[in-house]
C-alpha cells in the first residue's frame, strides 16, 4: 500500500502540471450567469472574418450569419459549415443607405434578411434570398428600421429598432397589422418555432432573455433569462437560433464563437 501511495503521488507530481496547463473545456462555469435552466452543450470558435455580429440561423449542413461592418458601411450574410466551424462564402446585402442587416430566418429554400438604415425610424428591405446561391429573389420595402424577422407559412413578422414594434406582413409584402410590444426586452433576433414567435434581447448591458410567445395572440409562454460571456457581452444581445431544444447563441463580435445551449423542459 505504501509503495502505491508513493507511486501515485510521484505520478501526481509529474502529470499534475501538465494536465493543469490544459485549456478548459466548454462549461456553464466559463459564463457569467449562464442561460437560466440551460447546460452549456458545445462552444465553438467561428473560423472566418466576422464583423459586428447581428443574426444567426443554421440547418444540419451550414451556419448562416449576418454581419455590418460599421467602418466601411457595408453588411453580409456569411455561412460556415456546422461540422467545423469554417468560413464557406459570403454575399455582400449593402443597398445604398441600407448596409444594416439583421436577424435572419430560413424558410424552406430561402433565407430572410432585413437590410436597413443604420438608425430607428429610417427604412428597410426584407430580402429573401435563395439558400443554394445566396442571390436576391425578392425584395420587400418598409418604411421603418427592420432588425429582425421570422416567417410563418402565411406571414413575415418584422420587429422595428429594438422590436418595440412587430410589423405583419404577408408573403407578398402587404401589410397586415402592427403589434406593440410591451416587454422591456430590447429584442435582436426572432424566431418563428412549432406555433410560437421565439424572441431573445437585451435587458441591460449584462443581461437579457430569451421570450416564447404564443402566435398571433402575443399571450407570453416562457421566459428564460441569460447572463453575460466571459468577454463581457450579454449571451442574448444579438444572434439567435433555436432547434428543438438546442438554443444557440453568437453573442460577439469577430472574433466570435458560437454557444449551444440545452434547455431543460418548461
Amino acid at each position: 500500500m505504501r509503495l502505491r501511495h508513493v507511486a501515485l503521488l510521484i505520478a501526481g507530481l509529474l502529470w499534475g502540471p501538465l494536465l493543469m496547463a490544459q485549456p478548459p473545456r466548454a462549461s456553464a462555469a466559463n459564463l457569467l450567469g449562464g442561460v437560466e435552466g440551460a447546460q452549456l452543450a458545445k462552444m465553438w470558435e467561428l473560423k472566418g472574418t466576422l464583423y459586428h455580429v447581428q443574426g444567426m440561423d443554421l440547418d444540419d449542413q451550414h451556419i448562416w450569419i449576418t454581419s455590418v461592418d460599421i467602418a466601411s458601411r457595408k453588411g453580409y450574410l456569411h455561412q460556415f459549415s456546422r461540422a467545423t466551424a469554417k468560413f464557406e462564402r459570403q454575399v455582400e446585402l449593402t443597398d445604398g443607405v441600407r448596409f444594416h442587416p439583421g436577424g435572419l430566418s430560413i424558410d424552406g429554400d430561402s433565407i430572410w434578411v432585413p437590410v436597413a438604415e443604420y438608425k430607428p425610424h429610417s427604412s428597410a428591405e426584407l430580402v429573401e434570398l435563395d439558400k443554394r446561391t445566396l442571390t436576391v429573389k425578392r425584395k420587400i420595402v418598409v418604411g421603418d428600421h427592420i432588425g429582425c424577422v421570422a416567417v410563418t407559412p402565411d406571414a413575415l413578422i418584422a420587429g422595428n429598432w429594438g422590436s418595440r414594434q412587430f410589423y405583419v406582413f404577408n408573403h407578398d409584402g402587404k401589410q397586415l397589422r402592427v403589434v406593440d410590444n410591451a416587454s422591456p426586452n430590447q429584442y435582436q433576433d426572432i424566431k418563428y418555432v412549432d406555433g410560437n414567435l421565439v424572441a431573445s434581447g437585451n435587458l441591460s448591458h449584462t443581461s437579457g432573455a430569451v421570450d416564447w410567445y404564443r402566435w398571433p395572440s402575443m399571450k407570453l409562454l416562457r421566459t428564460v433569462h441569460a447572463g453575460e460571456t466571459d468577454r463581457g457581452r450579454p449571451l442574448t444581445g444579438e444572434a439567435m437560433a433555436l432547434k428543438g431544444n438546442h438554443l444557440f447563441l453568437i453573442p460577439e463580435d469577430g472574433p466570435s464563437r458560437v454557444f449551444e445551449f440545452l434547455l431543460n423542459k418548461p
